[in-house]
């Protein structure tokens, strides 16, 4: 009778190691999977390496040169009147030009995404050409399209309004080098949005505008945030389609990265490195702000 107790069911210390073998089993593919690659140790090794040759050292390069100014003489070299007003124009059109992109992006992204035209593929490419386009040669066109000769310029010119080498050049510039950060951002999301949604919405008696304020924004609202991040982060550090269409006259049209190269061409290195480390901490600023606004809308 014991014998057929213990060959009919396990026994009890059987049945208790069980569960703990499988725990142990459980963890070793764990290990195993997250070791596909090369391990922890020297994943992460290679992680820092490669990011201080790229980002860290640069960066702590560019605040040990403005340290040699002191705190008296870099503040009065990121604080003079010339540099206030590049700062204002350089943060004041990005972020002018990443408001529209979200608007204008978020529009193409919609279009693309949910209707069927002659073309749509066409267009859908031409949104990526600011990326693979030089920025140089990007400057150079918009400049000959709006200058006061070019073929749109001539008839803003004859009403009055000036677009070349004034602030709202750069504006123009800005956008056109940020729409495809918010259309690319914002279209896999409505991708994935399914239209069902909506017609639920329909059917509960909501209108366009409640349907898109209360089923469709909050869900588009954190790629749309990191499309405006990226559009006003990129019009910050813009420099090569600037340049031209800018104008680069002080006081009035001339960006804060064309200031840091002036300095540079007269060899005031500290002073040039110091506006960097000014344009470094106010980006990483707005960044953060930015980013706090997308945290809470995803909690939301």
């Amino acid at each position: 009778m014991n014998e057929q107790v213990l060959h009919g069911r396990p026994s009890a210390t059987a049945a208790a190691a069980s569960p703990a073998s499988e725990r142990a089993s459980a963890r070793r593919r764990a290990r195993v999977q997250r070791s596909v690659i090369p391990g922890f140790g020297l994943t992460l090794g290679f992680t820092m390496v490669y990011l201080s040759l790229l980002v860290l050292i640069p960066l702590a390069a560019t605040f040990l040169r403005a340290s040699e100014l002191g705190w008296i003489g870099f503040w009065d070299a990121v604080t003079t009147p010339r540099v206030m007003a590049s700062y204002e124009l350089t943060f004041g059109a990005s972020f002018l030009a990443a408001c529209i992109n979200a608007v204008f992006g978020l529009l193409v992204a919609w279009v693309l995404v949910r209707y069927r035209f002659p073309g749509r593929r066409l267009v859908d490419a031409l949104v990526d050409l600011p990326f693979a386009l030089p920025t140089a040669v990007a400057g150079i066109a918009l400049t000959a399209l709006y200058a006061p000769t070019g073929w749109i310029g001539q008839y803003l010119e004859s009403i009055g309004l000036k677009v070349a080498f004034t602030p709202l050049g750069v504006v123009v510039a800005l956008t056109f080098i940020g729409l495809p950060f918010v259309v690319r951002t914002v279209q896999p999301v409505l991708q994935d949005l399914e239209p069902e949604l909506e017609e639920a919405a329909a059917s509960l008696g909501a209108g366009r505008w409640q349907t898109f304020r209360r089923v469709v924004f909050p869900s588009l609202a954190p790629a749309l945030t990191t499309g405006f991040a990226l559009a006003f982060a990129r019009g910050v550090g813009e420099y090569g389609s600037l340049i031209f269409i800018a104008g680069n006259i002080p006081m009035v049209s001339e960006i804060t990265p064309l200031l840091i190269i002036t300095k540079l061409e007269q060899y005031d290195y500290a002073g040039a490195t110091a506006i960097a480390v000014a344009m470094l901490l106010l980006s990483f600023l707005m960044l953060v702000v930015i980013n706090l606004l997308q945290w809470r809308m995803r909690r939301r």
